[in-house]
């Protein structure tokens, strides 16, 4: 007599499609956290031919066309901006300021807040802009 010896199958597990999904979740994630920034805050920053680009990663001031004041996208006041930047570099350490301003903010009022800045602590102010399409003739 002979006995035919049993073929074990292994069990195979298709991942194919939990793979697609994953990359499809993936994509979606990345492109959504790109606008994520602020918001809440409208903004129009001016535009420069010659700046560099760059991630950045430190204390944000805003202010917005008509006057309004937000630091790291929540509302601060005038009369209050020096104690609330000096409580943020005493919980950050981070002496650096980005100061993002609308372009139709007065000239006067952006002095006005830098001096704030530089007398509540901070040593180093940017001011962020955005890149003007070249145009070559």
């Amino acid at each position: 007599m002979q006995f035919r010896k049993k073929q074990y199958i292994k069990p195979v597990i298709n991942i194919t499609s939990l793979v697609d999904v994953i990359f499809i979740l993936l994509l979606f994630f990345m492109v959504t956290a790109s606008f994520v920034e602020q918001p809440n805050i409208k903004l129009e920053l001016p535009s420069t031919r010659h700046s560099e680009v760059s991630k950045i990663e430190n204390t944000v001031l805003t202010i917005a066309r008509d006057g309004q004041l937000f630091l790291q996208s929540k509302p601060v006041d005038k009369e209050t901006l020096k104690k609330e930047l000096r409580r943020v570099i005493l919980d950050t350490g981070d002496e650096v300021l980005v100061l993002k301003a609308d372009k139709f903010v007065p000239y006067g009022v952006v002095v006005d807040i830098i001096d704030a800045v530089k007398g509540a602590g901070f040593r180093k102010v940017i001011a962020p802009t955005i890149m003007e399409e070249k145009v070559d003739k």
